[in-house]
């Protein structure tokens, strides 16, 4: 219920971030996405393998989603609307980023599915599925914070 009596025109600090929305999302997101990271690091990558692109997506987008956290967390934003429009493009980054890293890799999944019949290929596949659906959902709770900083920001 906090989340929806906050003024979207403020930013919040301290625990309030765990309370107000979209700041709420910044837990998911590192749940997500760094299962992301750990599932892709597990698996398979031939040369031809693009899931590189894929990996520095998914660092990427934990260590800044932390560092955003923490600067959010401590207070360091002072309630600027700079800092509220910073936090808008970042997450518009962050959703673009996954958008086509979560493609990427729902592709190179699809081309293991030829392999399946091999019972090592089949485990690096079922791993790339997972990540796919992690993939989608840290692309989708990005999302969702991005369209919630955009209105914070347009309430400044």
């Amino acid at each position: 219920m906090a989340a929806v009596t906050q003024q979207m025109s403020s930013l919040p600090s301290g625990l309030r971030i765990c309370t107000t929305a979209p700041d709420i999302l910044y837990l998911p997101e590192l749940v997500f996405g760094g299962l992301v990271w750990i599932l892709v690091a597990s698996t398979y990558v031939t040369p031809i393998n693009p899931q590189g692109w894929v990996m520095f997506v998914s660092v990427f987008c934990f260590v800044m989603t932390f560092l955003w956290l923490i600067i959010f967390a401590f207070g360091a934003h002072k309630n600027s609307s700079a800092w509220a429009t910073a936090d808008f493009i970042y997450h518009l980054i962050a959703v673009t980023f996954y958008l086509s890293a979560s493609v990427i890799l729902a592709n190179v999944t699809i081309g293991w599915e030829s392999f399946t019949s091999v019972q090592l290929v089949f485990k690096y596949y079922q791993i790339d599925i997972a990540a796919v659906v992690f993939s989608f959902i840290a692309t989708l709770l990005y999302f969702i914070h991005c369209i919630l900083s955009a209105a914070r920001w347009k309430s400044f």
